[in-house]
């Protein structure tokens, strides 16, 4: 009974130490098209970094999913309200696109990020990234777009 009990109160805590992390949702617009964003802050200021969205602009013709984990590097005082985040880290990617004949292929990937955030005094966050990726499938590797830069606009909660 104990350990039951034990257990229970093990799992109850570690749910309210997760549910108390700051989050953050939102979209995200660059070269590779335009995602929905989700972020969560895990140890101290890092935060998981979950995108899904379309590729080549606007298109249906490629679909991916990023997940990133950022160290937070820096927060510079450069304003008297909000504040600055500078954040890089690495991630892996999963992408669905068209081929010629007319079939689905699957490419897997790495994916960096590169950023500097503004959070307002209010629950708004701004950023600018450079995300490079590389993805490897149906015998190819694609590396175009090694700079990609994207805007960012989250909802903080």
């Amino acid at each position: 009974m104990k350990k039951t009990l034990l257990i229970i109160a093990a799992v109850f805590g570690f749910a309210v130490a997760a549910s108390a992390q700051p989050k953050a949702i939102g979209g995200r617009i660059g070269n590779y098209g335009i995602d929905v964003s989700y972020e969560n802050y895990v140890l101290g200021n890092d935060f998981l970094e979950f995108e899904i969205g379309l590729d080549n602009g606007f298109s249906t013709n490629a679909f991916h999913f990023d997940g990133v984990y950022n160290f937070m590097i820096a927060r510079p005082e450069w304003t008297p309200v909000g504040s600055w985040g500078f954040y890089a880290g690495p991630g892996g990617s999963v992408m669905v696109r068209d081929h010629e004949e007319s079939t689905n292929c699957v490419f897997v990937g790495a994916v960096g990020n590169v950023g500097l955030e503004y959070t307002f005094d209010f629950p708004l966050s701004l950023s600018v990234d450079l995300r490079p990726r590389v993805m490897f499938g149906d015998g190819t590797v694609l590396v175009n777009d090694i700079f990609t830069l994207g805007i960012g606009v989250r909802y903080a909660f």
